[in-house]
C-alpha cells in the first residue's frame, strides 16, 4: 500500500463532498453508518472535539440527500436505496460565543430561517421558536412527501461556554431545552435524529420526554465510529508513513476507548493529520483549545495528579454531566484527557471502568498545564525541565536529588498561604509526578508487581527508576527504600536487562522539602 497514490490530507475540512470530490484522504466510515441507520431511530453521541463529529453528520446529510456519486468506491454504495431521500434540517452550535439567552435565541431562530430558505420551506406564521422548528419538521414532512432527518451538531457548546457562570450556563441551558424539547412530539415526521456534542448532559435536563434517545457513547459497535484505527493509519495513509516513528505514533496520539479492552483504540484524527502535514510530533490536538474551566475546576478540587491516571468510576457517573453536578472523571472523560482502560463486568447492577490517559500526548501536556497550579509558573517549569531532562539523560542521581530539592525550594511561600492544594497530602507526590510526566517520559503511576505497588517508575534513555514516597513530620525515617527492596519491587524488571534503580524519596511536610534521597542500584 506505500506505493499508492499520495493524496491531501483533510486537515480542518468538515464537508463530505468536499473530501470526496477534491482528493483527499478519506477513512470510510459508511459500514458503521450503515448499521446507524438501520437499527434505531433516536441517537446521541459524544465525542471530544475535533475528532469528526462535524464530518460524520455530513456524511450522514449527503447520503440522505442520495448524493450517490460522492459514495463509489465506499462501503455503503451498493447496499443503499439511492432512489429514496429525505430532508435533513441540520442545526450546528460550534461556532461564536453565546453569552446570553438572546443571542442564543437569535442564533437558533437565524439557523431556523437559514434550513426553511435551503429547503424552499415557508414559514405559515411568525411564533416562538419551538413552534418554528416544529413547523420546519412538520412542513418539510409534508413538502417532501418523507419524513425529515435532523441533525445537531455541538448541542451542548453554548453551556459550555459558559459553565463557569452558573446562573448564566442554566439560562442558556432552558433556551436549548425549549429547541430540542419538540423532537419528542415530532415523531411523526422524523425518520432520523443524531444529536452530538462534547459532553452528556441528562437526558432531565435538555432532552425532557425523550426517552428513547439511544446513546451510543460506550457502545462497542460505534466505539470507532469518529477517530482514525491502527488498521486505518497503516492502509488509507500508507504513503505518508515513510520516515515517521510507527510505534512513536501510536504512544503520541492513539490510546482513545468507548468501551472495553474489546474494542479497538482510536488515533485523534486532528492530530495524525497535522503530524503527518509537520512531519514531527507536537500537542498539536491539546494546544488547539484546550478549556480554561477545565484547569479551574481541577484547582478548585484540590487534584492529585497521579491519580489521574489511574480513576475509577461507574457508567452512570461518566454519564453525568450538568451545570450543578459536574464529576471530576466524567468532565475529563467527556472532553477527551482521560479515556477508558478497563471494564469490569456488571457489579450489582452497574459496570465499573477504569480510567486513564489516552496517550503521551495528553499526559504531557495537560501535566504540564497543571504545574503553575501546583505552583511551579510556566517559565521556571521550562528551566526545570531542561534540567531534568539532562540528569536523566546523563543518569546523574545525585544531580537529580539537587535539581529535584531545587524544584522544591523555588515554589514560592506566599503560594503555600494562598494555595488550598498545597494542604492537601498528595501536594509533594503531584509536584514530583506533573514534573516527569510534563517532561513526556515514560511514567508509570502505582507500577503493580506481585508484591504490590511502587509509586512512580520512569523508564527513559535504557535505565529503570522505581520511586517511592513518604511524607514524614521533619527528619528521614529511611522507610521509603526499605519498603522498595522489602517488596521486590525490581523483580518484575530484572528480565529486561535495563539498570534499575529503586529511589526512596522522602518530604518533610514541615520544611517543604525533600529531606531523604536514598538510592541503590538492583
Amino acid at each position: 500500500m506505500a506505493d499508492q497514490q499520495r493524496l491531501r490530507l483533510p486537515i480542518g475540512i468538515q464537508t463530505f463532498s468536499e473530501i470526496r470530490e477534491g482528493g483527499y484522504y478519506y477513512v470510510d466510515k459508511t459500514p458503521i453508518i450503515e448499521r446507524l441507520v438501520h437499527q434505531n431511530k433516536y441517537y446521541f453521541l459524544s465525542r471530544p472535539r475535533r475528532f469528526g463529529k462535524s464530518l460524520l453528520l455530513d456524511t450522514l446529510r449527503c447520503l440522505f440527500e442520495g448524493h450517490q456519486a460522492l459514495f463509489e468506491g465506499l462501503h455503503i454504495h451498493d447496499r443503499w436505496d439511492w432512489q429514496r431521500t429525505h430532508p435533513v434540517i441540520r442545526l450546528s452550535f460550534g461556532s461564536g460565543v453565546m453569552r446570553t439567552r438572546e443571542e442564543l435565541d437569535t442564533r437558533i431562530r437565524d439557523q431556523l430561517f437559514l434550513e426553511r430558505e435551503r429547503l424552499g420551506v415557508s414559514l405559515q406564521r411568525e411564533t416562538d421558536i419551538a413552534g418554528e422548528f416544529s413547523a420546519l419538521i412538520r412542513d418539510t414532512h409534508t413538502q417532501y412527501g418523507e419524513r425529515a432527518v435532523v441533525l445537531i451538531d455541538e448541542y451542548d457548546k453554548p453551556i459550555l461556554d459558559n459553565i463557569l457562570e452558573p446562573e448564566r450556563a442554566r439560562e442558556l441551558r432552558e433556551g436549548l431545552k425549549n429547541l430540542y424539547s419538540v423532537l419528542k412530539d415530532a415523531d411523526p415526521h422524523l425518520h432520523l435524529v443524531l444529536i452530538t456534542g462534547v459532553s452528556k448532559f441528562s437526558k432531565v435536563s435538555l432532552f425532557s420526554g425523550l426517552n428513547n434517545l439511544r446513546d451510543i457513547t460506550l457502545l462497542p459497535e460505534y466505539s470507532t465510529i469518529c477517530g482514525y484505527t491502527d488498521d486505518d493509519i497503516d492502509t488509507v495513509f500508507a504513503p505518508e508513513l515513510s520516515g515517521l516513528d510507527r510505534e512513536a505514533v501510536r504512544q503520541w496520539y492513539n490510546g482513545y476507548r468507548w468501551g472495553g479492552q474489546e474494542v479497538n483504540s482510536v488515533y485523534n484524527p486532528f492530530d495524525v493529520l497535522l503530524l503527518l502535514q509537520n512531519r514531527e510530533f507536537g500537542p498539536y490536538w491539546f494546544e488547539s483549545a484546550t478549556p480554561t474551566f477545565l484547569v479551574n475546576i481541577l484547582k478548585q478540587r484540590g487534584v492529585f495528579t497521579p491519580q489521574l491516571d489511574r480513576l475509577q468510576a461507574k457508567a452512570q457517573l461518566l454519564g453525568r454531566f450538568d451545570v450543578d453536578d459536574i464529576t471530576t472523571e466524567g468532565l475529563l472523560f467527556q472532553t477527551g484527557y482521560i479515556t477508558i482502560k478497563d471494564v469490569q463486568e456488571p457489579m450489582l447492577g452497574y459496570r465499573l471502568y477504569t480510567l486513564g490517559f489516552p496517550n503521551l500526548e495528553v499526559e504531557s501536556s495537560l501535566n504540564d498545564l497543571l504545574l503553575p497550579v501546583l505552583g511551579i509558573g510556566h517559565s521556571e517549569a521550562q528551566t526545570h525541565q531542561l534540567g531534568l531532562m539532562d540528569t536523566l539523560q546523563r543518569q546523574d542521581l545525585a544531580g537529580l536529588e539537587t535539581h529535584l530539592k531545587a524544584l522544591y525550594a523555588g515554589l514560592p511561600h506566599d503560594w503555600y498561604r494562598n494555595n488550598p492544594i498545597a494542604q492537601y497530602e498528595g501536594h509533594y507526590a503531584s509536584v514530583f509526578y506533573s514534573h516527569f510526566a510534563a517532561l513526556g517520559v515514560q511514567v508509570t503511576v502505582e507500577d503493580a508487581s506481585h508484591h504490590g505497588k511502587v509509586d512512580m517508575t520512569v523508564d527513559f534513555g535504557g535505565h529503570l527508576y522505581l520511586f517511592e514516597f513518604k511524607v514524614v513530620e521533619q527528619l528521614p525515617e529511611g522507610k521509603a527504600l526499605d519498603q522498595i527492596k522489602a517488596k521486590g519491587y525490581a523483580d518484575k524488571y530484572r528480565a529486561s536487562g535495563k539498570p534499575i534503580h529503586l529511589i526512596g524519596v522522602e518530604f518533610s511536610r514541615e520544611q517543604r522539602q525533600i529531606v531523604a534521597f536514598d538510592v541503590e542500584t538492583a
